[in-house]
């Protein structure tokens, strides 16, 4: 098992910046891919970042150039910088983890992100 703890959320302006973290705690294996998937109103949860334990990020085109993924191995933690905030990026965003090589992906328990014009 793999528990998910994320923070970081909240209510910001069109433009501002938020910061989400993730730690992940449990019978963690070394060799793991950690990520962000977000889902808004009346629509399909979707990626947003995800990046390996070896250091290969990947990301949702909405978000190239604006979200940052990075990852702290030694503390099992994933962050998000999310800059340029829109409106569009309001949705529960969700911390995923699950070994590199497949298997179960556990999913923390959301945090709101609410962006206003």
């Amino acid at each position: 098992q793999v528990q998910l703890v994320e923070s970081g959320g909240g209510l910001v302006q069109a433009g501002e910046s938020l910061r989400l973290s993730c730690a992940a705690s449990g019978s963690i294996v070394s060799i793991n891919i950690m990520g962000w998937y977000r889902q808004a109103p009346g629509k399909q949860r979707e990626l947003v970042a995800t990046r390996t334990s070896g250091g290969n990020s990947n990301y949702a085109d909405s978000v190239k150039g604006r979200f940052t993924i990075s990852r702290d191995n030694a503390k099992n933690t994933v962050y998000l910088q999310m800059n340029s905030l829109k409106p569009e990026d309001t949705a529960v965003y969700y911390c995923t983890w699950r070994q590199l090589l497949g298997g179960y992906t556990y999913w923390g328990q959301g945090t709101q992100v609410t962006v206003s014009a």
